[in-house]
């Protein structure tokens, strides 16, 4: 065993037996420890055992001065499979090609690159297992980190292994997507001394004891400190290490054979470390320029007499990344800023790396190079790196002499900032921007950026005030994109916490007065989230008017169905949703997939397709976490309690409903409020205390409650009135009721009026029910089976009381075969005990697909049952295909089937009653 694994052996074992599993199960290892514990030995053996097992070995290691590169990680990791670039998708083709360096018209989607990413490795695992050996993760460039993240939560069912190796302390995608971590700590004294015996034999017991304590375990300064206790003692040093942490010490190891080193060497050296490429020819050129004179490769081989660097005919790499550190600690700002001029110069052919370097040599303004690097950020967002873009924005910032064009550009930075979900970061650049003078549309973008992270501050109105002020200045400038998005953030304040009729009269009145209109999805979305009650009707006419099909942007997709949903429109809600959802499957914008499928869940449910509610709920809250949108985390808790009531997990909807509470902080936020009191009321009805039902529901409907929402509340009434009737409370019922008429009349909510149907038959004195239950069943319920059913169930049940039996079973039996069609658990089991009543053994149905696959089992197979490939469902989904297929075979034993043809039978039970 090589001296580096000394001691290792139990890690080794781990990481070897995780390879060998690879024929049965995919999986991933995380090996955490400090510097020079050994994670780079693990790794390298780790990737021989494969090699020696026959696996395809893909391998990128971290580089520090790569860390600004977008994609140099993975670019490193594909290298050996790109060949097969032309088998993926067109669409992931494009996007791979920014990975390349090959310019796209648009940015592409990162999730897009990943999907390809992960195609291209299933792709090469399909005919021979792959392992992953990712060292130095803390160095890669962060979209690597993300592609690898993407990969690790997908690659179960795949014969794919990665094996990673981080620093402890690392925060990144990787530590938060459940990988097994394997922390290599110190080295047991037996072990330790073992080491230090092969490598310091030489040296007396008193000289080895004080390594073996200075070292503390740690493999590379067991190995690397008597080198440099050699080189003090031949000079009659001492080393005043011990009030340094390890890695300085490690640095100091390192640095100390620095003086020793001929300049050229040293020269080399230094354009190697800030050099973020491992290019022989151009680390040579580079120091070339900075000694000036000519010089060949013999210049490095003193640095790698001694192991600090290895390097061959094309490649120079550091023996380990604290070496490049020490070198650059090493050197005086002057010098490092001479070598990124040599290098600048070096790649005059690559304007993206050339006006990188130069912006490094430079101390103090410089407009040229800061409207050069600014330029640049175009190229950055091309290949997919937001990171990258940033960093150059606030670089040129930084080199820019101009005041206000020194603020748009922190402002432009802050902006793709909030793209990637960082709050952090926008309001660290914001702070900068603030500082400076701004011109009137900079201010009022300022306010915008500084609202995007902060929707629904309760009981702030003058906030809401202040946001119109700023989109009226936007309006007057000529901005209308910007006025609208200001008056969005202005009407979600309003949305999720009641800030008064005079804020929510601002917003409207002030978006009345932009270049928007009814044919614009922001301006109806604005008018509908700020004030959906008073506005519902004008909304609705204006999203008639829309045809979905001629809408091709995702983004206004997304802002139609929010408008619809607002307002009470479900089926124009789902519909926008649905096209959203689809576009943006294809475009890869999983941040914005998230908020859609989250979105449509309560649209869903009240159309009665309760399975993709279930699957949007599920997958929309795997990627909120994914994309980093904490801020949708308390909306999915509280709608996942909503799912668990509707499908009779009353103990679970409680939980869930006190969880998003309580994730409110006190804070009276309106819309979450009013969804919790709905998750308590369904809950406790469906399981039928009805009393417990009626109190948590009623609160949604008192205005003076904090669980009062203007059109929230809709989806609660035919809960309040079923819980109201069985729990004796059918007057108060209908005092709740009646004040709602004064609401029908404002607005044509669909959902308003569907449910008023329900609930003024229900508590209707027994002389007017009968004409009212059949007004309510001849309304439009095509798209209503879950509304048309508890209807029935409703009048099989008033008929049954009054001894209209017969009739009473024909209503029943639809109602109950509707309700476990849905997966109405509850209600199915009162349809059949009424059935029961009325003298009919009602027989259940055969468990349906939805009762015996997961939610993401479902979705496969009715995506497969439409007839698409595994191949097309991974693109779906954002899976391999091969996760398809597994899921598949899974899927076909628990519904009793053996073909795809079988499967569209059996899932048909899920389509639309």
């Amino acid at each position: 065993m090589s001296r580096d694994l000394v001691g290792r052996e139990t890690e080794l074992a781990i990481l070897t037996e995780t390879v060998d599993r690879i024929g049965d199960t995919g999986g991933s290892v995380l090996v955490l420890g400090e510097p020079g514990a050994g994670k780079s030995a693990l790794l390298a053996a780790t990737a021989e055992h494969g090699r020696m097992a026959g696996l395809l070995v893909l391998t990128a290691t971290g580089v520090e001065s790569e860390a600004q590169m977008p994609y140099a990680g993975l670019h490193q990791l594909l290298l050996p499979v790109l060949g097969s670039v032309t088998e993926l998708p067109r669409v992931q083709r494009l996007a791979i090609g920014a990975v390349l360096g090959s310019e796209s018209a648009a940015p592409p989607e990162r999730f897009m690159i990943a999907l390809a990413a992960l195609n291209l490795i299933a792709g090469a695992a399909a005919s021979q297992p792959v392992l992953l050996v990712v060292d130095d993760v803390q160095w890669l460039d962060r979209p690597t980190q993300d592609v690898l993240a993407f990969v690790a939560r997908r690659i179960s069912a795949d014969p794919i292994v990665i094996a990673a190796a981080a620093r402890t302390g690392l925060d990144a995608p990787l530590t938060r997507v459940g990988l097994t971590e394997l922390h290599v700590g110190e080295l047991d004294e037996d072990s330790a001394r073992r080491l230090l015996a092969a490598c310091a034999g030489d040296l007396d017991g008193a000289y080895q004891e004080r390594i073996l304590t200075e070292a503390r375990g740690n493999p590379l300064a067991l190995i690397e400190l008597p080198a440099a206790l050699r080189t003090a003692v031949a000079d009659g040093l001492d080393l005043p290490w011990s009030a340094l942490p390890l890695t300085a010490r490690l640095e100091r190891a390192f640095a100390a054979r620095l003086p020793d080193l001929p300049q050229p060497a040293r020269d080399a050296l230094l354009i190697a470390a800030v050099d973020a490429a491992d290019d022989l020819r151009e680390i040579l050129a580079g120091t070339s320029l900075l000694r000036g004179s000519q010089l060949s490769a013999a210049a490095l081989e003193p640095a790698a007499a001694i192991g600090l660097v290895r390097f061959d005919e094309r490649h120079v790499r550091f023996r380990h990344p604290l070496v490049r550190s020490a070198v650059i600690a090493a050197e005086t700002p002057a010098r490092r800023q001479a070598a990124n001029l040599a290098l600048a110069e070096v790649m005059a052919d690559d304007p993206y790396r050339r006006i990188r370097h130069r912006a490094q040599a430079i101390t103090g303004p410089d407009d040229d190079v800061a409207d050069e690097l600014e330029a640049s950020h175009v190229t950055s967002l091309q290949r997919g790196s937001v990171t990258e873009a940033i960093w150059a924005l606030e670089r040129a910032a930084e080199m820019t002499a101009d005041l206000p064009v020194r603020g748009r550009r922190l402002l432009l930075a802050a902006e793709h900032a909030f793209g990637l979900g960082r709050a952090d970061l926008v309001d660290r650049l914001l702070g900068r921007a603030a500082l400076v003078p701004l011109s009137v549309l900079d201010l009022a973008r300022m306010e915008w950026l500084r609202e995007i992270f902060h929707d629904g501050v309760p009981g702030d109105p003058a906030r809401v005030l202040e946001l119109c002020d700023a989109a009226s200045r936007a309006t007057n400038e000529g901005d209308t994109d910007l006025a609208l998005n200001l008056l969005l953030g202005a009407a979600l304040r309003c949305w999720w916490s009641d800030t008064g009729p005079h804020a929510r009269t601002s917003v409207v009145r002030t978006a009345e007065k932009t270049a928007g209109g009814p044919d614009d999805p922001r301006y109806l979305a604005v008018l509908a989230v700020a004030d959906p009650l008073r506005q519902g009707s004008r909304v609705i006419q204006g999203l008639n008017a829309v045809v979905l099909e001629g809408v091709a942007d995702a983004a206004q997709l997304w802002l139609l169905g929010m408008a619809a949903h607002a307002v009470g429109e479900p089926e124009r809600a789902a519909d926008s949703l649905a096209r959203a959802e689809s576009k943006l499957r294809e475009d890869g914008r999983l941040g914005l997939l998230s908020q859609v499928l989250t979105l449509q869940v309560l649209d869903l449910v009240e159309l009665g397709d309760w399975a993709r509610a279930d699957a949007a709920l599920q997958e929309g809250r795997h990627l909120a976490l994914e994309t980093g949108q904490s801020i949708w985390g308390i909306g999915t808790q509280t709608l996942a309690a909503i799912m668990a009531a509707l499908h009779g997990d009353n103990d679970s909807a409680q939980s869930l409903a006190a969880a998003a509470e309580h994730s409110a902080n006190g804070r009276r936020l309106n819309d979450l409020l009013c969804c919790v009191q709905l998750a308590r009321g369904i809950g406790l009805t469906a399981a039928g205390e009805y009393g417990a039902g009626y109190a948590e529901l009623r609160r949604m409907f008192d205005p003076d409650d904090a669980a009062f929402h203007a059109t929230e509340r809709f989806h609660g009434v035919t809960f309040l009135a079923e819980s109201a009737l069985h729990a004796g409370r059918a007057a108060d019922g209908r005092q709740v009721i009646s004040a709602l008429e004064d609401d029908a009349k404002a607005t044509t909510s669909a959902t308003l009026h569907r449910h008023m149907s329900y609930a003024r038959a229900v508590l209707a004195p027994d002389e007017e029910a009968d004409d009212l239950y059949r007004q309510a069943l001849q309304g439009d319920l095509v798209r209503w089976p879950w509304l048309r059913a508890r209807i029935e169930l409703a009048y099989g049940s008033w008929l049954r009381r009054r001894r209209q039996v017969t009739q009473s079973r024909t209503y029943l039996r639809s109602a109950r075969a509707t309700l476990e069609l849905i997966g109405a658990a509850s209600w199915a089991e009162r349809a059949r005990a009424e059935l029961r009543a009325a003298g009919e053994h009602a027989v259940s149905a055969a468990p349906a697909a939805l009762d015996v696959l997961s939610t993401q089992e479902l979705q496969i197979a009715r995506l497969a049952a439409q007839g698409l490939s595994n191949r097309e469902i991974g693109e779906r989904l954002y899976l391999s295909p091969r996760t398809v297929g597994s899921h598949l075979y899974r899927i076909f034993p628990k519904l009793d089937i053996t073909s795809r043809t079988e499967l569209v039978a059996r899932v048909e039970d899920l389509r639309r009653p």
